[in-house]
This record gives structure tokens, C-alpha cells and sequence, in this order.
């Protein structure tokens, strides 16, 4: 029994959406099941697709708001 984890950051996704859409999960859990089926021969009724989507920081800060103060800095400090 296949048991698949996509981890998928918010941030990248069209402009200013906040999370991956039902159709892009949808289209994801199919194509990695299909996948499966084609390379391994797993039915489609016992694999599993977990999509977890997450937040990334950096430098301790959310990932857009270390962005936001990267631009602001001076050009010489970056």
C-alpha cells in the first residue's frame, strides 16, 4: 500500500493566492497514483496522497517578510 507526502510551500502559486487550489490537489493525488500504477503496478484503491502545505521562515522571519526587508535594504548591503 503506497503512501505518498507532498509538501508544498504557499508561497509560488499564482499571484496573491494563499494556498494551492482543489483542482492542483486533484490533479496532483491523480498524476502520483497514475504514476504509481504505470511504473509499479499499485492499484489506484490502496495508494494514499497526503498533501501537507507549509510555511517557510528564513533568517527568523516568515519567508515573505524577509523578502520585504531584503528589498528595502540598501543595494550595498544585500
Amino acid at each position: 500500500m503506497p503512501y505518498v507526502n507532498i509538501k508544498v510551500t504557499r508561497e509560488g502559486t499564482a499571484p496573491r493566492a494563499t494556498s494551492i487550489t482543489p483542482e492542483q490537489k486533484a490533479a496532483l493525488i491523480k498524476g502520483v497514483s497514475d504514476l504509481l500504477f504505470d511504473i509499479l503496478g499499485k492499484p489506484h484503491d490502496s495508494t494514499f496522497v497526503v498533501i501537507d502545505e507549509i510555511e517557510r521562515g528564513v533568517g527568523g522571519l516568515p519567508v515573505p517578510e524577509y523578502r520585504k526587508q531584503l528589498a528595502e535594504q540598501p543595494a550595498r548591503q544585500k
